[in-house]
């Protein structure tokens, strides 16, 4: 055994550790066709008949593009192409990282070959994701003798492919990783990178993103309402008894000395007796107060219906 029981297994190796990185990619399915020069990278053929590429190959194959990208000395004479959508974010962060130039999106017919054109260039190396999307500037990189380098499907053609990189390259995870694995070998040849170290760069800055997505991202992230810190107002001392009572002024006092309290009515034996007037105060004139017709003595006169 490779290990005794109880211990733990040994580190994977930069390899292993790239392979499962792969995997977990998809970067080993194929389709279910396959070009006759792409069978020398077919490992086996599932049972729904789509085509296994041998990931080892696949990274080896890495290594000797890095080895390529590595030997031109000016990295601007470098072109990374892509029109694939989900290849264009990892094309623009592969020529960021390395010092290349980026084409995402529709080549312009005649940019290697018509010297009329302003966005005409002699590159000395061509790197495409796919043989198929992109192949005019394949075309034309023939006939400007400039070597190409891509990633090619199990049904991807071959022609004027000087290094072709087996894996999948349909899928947004799987080019993503290839383009980030390719990156980091390229500066560990360089120097950038020591061997034994990771890149601090995650290889999520190189997956596709839906524009929809992202969007929707931002606006839940802008949508947050910020909140600021709440002041404790229950602290000791804040809601003191003098706070309220200090600020007030004394009502003045009411000039005229004090009002004289009138007496109570004496209650009648009925209940229904006349109420007093109350005692008005010395030197305050009163008017006579008229009869209501509620007096005792005087009783309504017999009507002869009793």
């Amino acid at each position: 055994m490779a290990a005794a029981a109880g211990q733990a297994p040994a580190e994977l190796s930069q390899r292993e550790q790239d392979m499962q990185m792969l995997l977990a990619a998809d970067a080993h399915l194929g389709t279910k066709n396959c070009d006759f020069q792409m069978e020398r990278y077919v490992y086996k053929r599932r049972t729904d008949g789509i085509y296994i590429i041998n990931l080892g190959k696949t990274w080896e194959k890495l290594q000797l593009a890095a080895r390529v990208i590595v030997a031109i000395e000016n990295p601007q004479d470098i072109i990374v192409q892509s029109a694939r959508p989900y290849g264009q974010r990892a094309v623009l962060k592969f020529a960021q990282y390395t010092g290349a130039n980026a084409i995402a999106g529709r080549h312009t017919p005649g940019t290697f070959t018509n010297q009329m054109q302003t966005s005409f260039s002699e590159p000395r190396l061509l790197i495409l994701t796919d043989p198929r999307t992109d192949h005019q500037p394949i075309k034309e990189s023939a006939l400007g003798n400039i070597p190409t380098i891509a990633f090619c499907d199990t049904d991807s053609p071959m022609r004027y492919v000087d290094i072709g990189i087996p894996a999948n390259n349909k899928g947004r995870n799987s080019i993503g990783c290839l383009f980030w694995l390719l990156a980091r070998m390229v500066l560990q040849m360089r120097g950038t990178i020591l061997p034994g170290r990771k890149w601090d760069v995650m290889v999520d800055l190189f997956f596709y993103r839906d524009p929809e997505e992202a969007k929707e991202q931002e606006e839940e992230v802008a949508g947050a309402p910020e909140y600021a810190a709440i002041t404790d107002y229950a602290a000791a001392g804040q809601w003191g008894g003098d706070q309220w009572t200090s600020d007030v002024a004394a009502p003045p006092p009411v000039a005229g000395g004090d009002w004289p309290v009138a007496e109570a009515p004496a209650a009648g034996g009925d209940g229904w007796d006349q109420a007093g007037a109350p005692v008005a105060p010395e030197g305050v004139a009163t008017a006579p107060v008229a009869a209501t017709g509620w007096d005792a003595a005087a009783q309504p006169a017999p009507q002869g219906w009793e």
